[in-house]
C-alpha cells in the first residue's frame, strides 16, 4: 500500500508556512517539505500553494495527498475567510477542486495552534511562571504577530477541545495614565482601539511612534538608518531595545510587554485558565527574553483582588513558531483517518 501524504499551511498576515508530511500514527507528522514565503510576493493563496506544490520533493507525491488543511488568520464560516490583516479571500472547498485535492478544511490559525501545543516537545517551550497547574483546567493561548489570536482549550471526555475566538479585537483598556494618552494617541487613526492595534507587529510601531511624537525622545541615527533599510521595522525595533541599543526602542518595548501582559491577565481571568497560558505567535520567541525581565509577568498578575489567582497560573512562552502548522497537520490527518 502506497504512503498517504498530508497538506497543511500556517497562513498570516504577513507569512505563510506550508508543509507536506507523512500521514502516520506518530505522534507528530513527519515532514518531508517545509516552506516560508512572504505573502506580499503572491496575489493570493492559490498561486502560493502552486509553487509549493510544484517543488521536485513535493510534486513527486503529488497524487498521494489524502488531505489539507490550512490554518488561516481570521474567523471562519462555512469553511471560508477573508484574512484579517491581508484581504485574501479563501475558499476551501473551490481550493481543494483547483489544487485536485480531496478535501481542503480550513480551519482558524488560534484554533490550530490550540491543537498544536499538545505536541510540543519540552524544549519548545519556556515558563515565565510555574503556577499550580490544575489537571484537566482551561488552556488559554495568545499570539501576537502581524495580528493578535486567541484560542481557548476545555477539556472534554479525553482530551482538550479547542474554540476558537476574536478576543485580539476586544476595546483596548488603559491601566495607567501614559496608556490613556496612547489610547487618546490612537483614537485621532482609528476611532475605536482594540488590543490588536497595539498588541501586533504593527502595534509595537504605533507605541514606537506615539514616543517619538510625545516628547519621550529621539531614535539613534543607527535605529533610524534600520528602519529605511528594513521591511520588518517591528523587528528592528525589537532588536535595538533587546541589545539595549537605543533608549526610544527600550521604552517602547517595554510598553509592548506590558500591555500584552495586562491583556493575557484579562483573558486568564475571563476563561479561569488554571490549566496554563501559552504565550505564542510570531513575536514572543523572539522577545522571550524580555518578556523573562519581568514586566509582562507583572502586568499579568496586576489586577487588584485576583492578584493570588493570577499568580497561580502557570505562564509559558511557546519558543516554535510553527505551533499552528502542526495543528493544522494534526487536522489533515484526521480527515484523512
Amino acid at each position: 500500500m502506497s504512503r498517504q501524504y498530508l497538506l497543511a499551511a500556517d497562513v498570516g498576515g504577513t507569512k505563510v508556512a506550508v508543509s507536506l508530511a507523512v500521514a502516520g500514527a506518530a505522534a507528530r507528522p513527519e515532514i518531508v517539505a517545509q516552506q516560508v514565503y512572504a505573502c506580499r510576493e503572491f496575489a493570493g493563496l492559490q498561486p502560493l500553494l502552486e509553487n509549493f506544490l510544484k517543488l521536485p520533493v513535493v510534486a513527486e507525491h503529488r497524487g498521494e495527498i489524502a488531505a489539507a488543511c490550512f490554518a488561516v488568520a481570521g474567523p471562519v464560516a462555512s469553511n471560508s475567510t477573508t484574512l484579517t490583516n491581508l484581504g485574501w479571500a479563501i475558499d476551501g472547498n473551490a481550493l481543494a477542486v483547483k489544487l485536485r485535492l480531496p478535501e481542503v478544511r480550513l480551519m482558524n490559525d488560534f484554533f490550530a495552534a490550540g491543537r498544536g501545543i499538545g505536541r510540543l516537545a519540552p524544549g519548545e517551550i519556556e515558563t515565565l511562571q510555574a503556577g499550580n497547574p490544575v489537571a484537566r483546567a482551561a488552556r488559554l493561548i495568545i499570539g501576537a504577530g502581524t495580528g493578535l489570536g486567541v484560542g481557548l482549550l476545555t477539556w472534554q471526555d479525553d482530551g482538550y477541545a479547542v474554540h476558537a475566538s476574536e478576543a485580539g479585537h476586544a476595546d483596548f483598556a488603559p491601566v495607567d495614565e501614559l496608556q490613556d494618552r496612547l489610547l487618546a494617541h490612537l483614537r485621532h487613526s482609528f476611532g475605536r482601539v482594540s488590543y490588536e492595534r497595539v498588541v501586533s507587529g504593527p502595534g509595537l510601531m504605533r507605541i514606537f511612534s506615539f514616543l517619538q511624537e510625545t516628547g519621550a525622545g529621539i531614535p539613534s541615527k543607527q535605529l533610524q538608518e534600520a528602519l529605511k533599510q528594513r521591511v520588518d521595522t517591528a523587528e528592528v525595533i525589537s532588536e535595538f531595545a533587546m541589545a539595549r541599543l537605543d533608549p526610544l526602542a527600550v521604552r517602547a518595548l517595554e510598553l509592548f510587554v506590558s500591555i500584552y501582559g495586562a491583556f493575557a491577565g484579562n483573558l486568564a481571568l475571563t476563561t479561569l485558565a488554571r490549566g496554563g497560558v501559552y504565550v505564542s505567535g510570531g513575536i514572543a520567541p523572539k522577545i522571550a527574553p524580555t518578556l523573562k525581565e519581568g514586566a509582562f509577568l507583572r502586568a499579568f498578575v496586576h489586577k487588584g483582588r485576583f492578584s493570588d489567582l493570577l499568580a497561580a497560573m502557570p505562564v509559558r512562552v511557546v519558543m516554535n513558531p510553527h505551533v499552528g502548522l502542526y495543528g493544522a497537520l494534526l487536522e489533515a490527518a484526521r480527515l484523512c483517518a
